[in-house]
């Protein structure tokens, strides 16, 4: 069957990397009162589709938010083909592609390994077949993690995760995988991703910014083994809800889940500072709200 044709949506100039940074919109409150700009990422998972279009609604407020573009994988259902990228995600998201660096899911990797995903993103999604890379920004050092392949002890990802974390000792370290190490939704915890984890944590990175589940849910910092680590935890993001269709919650939360909701889509934005960021949930409208600052380790 072919895929349902989108209403036109007019294309964004090209735009380089360091310009995107610098696109207009507002900043949120600057946790160190300075007046100079700072660095954002905008981020969230599980995003397009041509069967729905809660994913116009999340494009459209990347189109009045500065700053670098992450889509943490899932990016366009539900196979990740070359049409579907062309169609589906190019009309909606795909407008902000000369600003986005991505993370691969398990929808996107179902077409030979991620072909489609690594055609359409170009270098922007690392090495084609890995997918795995790492970025520095506005002083923060940001690492994408492929959580499709193997990912264990020993593996070129975790040896190649291990040398770029000892090669950038930044006080203020991100890691972005789409599945995530803890989560109360529907696909909850996930094993396979704890050596990632754990080397992160061992690494000292502050922040973990995931999808997969399709909800919104923030966790206290905590360890590779669940545990609350206030001083020198990680502090883990689920951001599915970038257009796909919610999950339930079980009854039982996680111990550790600060804040969760399954009924507005939207963003994560971070703000980077030299020693801490913001972050807040941007919504496609004001029925919830989830902000807050810290600092890094």
């Amino acid at each position: 069957m072919p895929l349902a044709r989108r209403r036109s949506v007019p294309r964004a100039l090209p735009l380089v990397l360091a310009a995107a940074l610098a696109a207009c919109g507002s900043d949120p409150p600057r946790m160190d009162g300075s007046p100079r700009p700072h660095t954002s990422i905008v981020a969230a998972g599980d995003v397009a589709s041509c069967w729905w279009r809660a994913d116009e609604a999340t494009a459209r407020l990347l189109d009045r938010i500065s700053g670098v573009v992450v889509p943490l994988g899932d990016n366009v259902y539900s196979s990740g083909t070359a049409a579907q990228f062309a169609q589906c995600y190019g009309p909606t998201w795909g407008r902000h592609r000369a600003r986005t660096r991505p993370v691969i899911g398990n929808h996107d990797h179902r077409t030979q390994r991620g072909a489609p995903y690594y055609a359409y993103f170009g270098a922007a999604a690392g090495t084609p077949g890995k997918g795995w890379y790492s970025y520095d920004l506005d002083g923060w050092h940001v690492v994408v993690l492929n959580t499709e392949t193997e990912m264990g002890a020993g593996s070129e990802q975790m040896t190649w995760l291990r040398e770029d974390l000892r090669a950038h000792p930044s006080q203020c370290t991100l890691a972005a995988m789409h599945r995530p190490r803890f989560s109360s939704g529907k696909h909850g915890e996930s094993e396979r991703v704890k050596p990632l984890f754990t080397a992160l944590y061992e690494a000292g990175v502050d922040v973990v910014l995931s999808g997969h589940d399709h909800t919104y849910e923030r966790f206290k910092p905590q360890d590779p083994e669940g545990r609350s680590q206030p001083e020198r935890g990680i502090r883990q993001f689920v951001v599915g809800t970038g257009g796909a269709p919610f999950y339930d919650f079980p009854e039982e939360a996680h111990p550790n889940s600060e804040v969760r909701q399954n009924r507005v889509h939207g963003v994560l934005r971070l703000v980077f500072y030299p020693a801490g960021y913001d972050w807040e949930f941007v919504g496609v409208n004001d029925s919830f709200e989830d902000r807050g600052s810290a600092r890094c380790h």
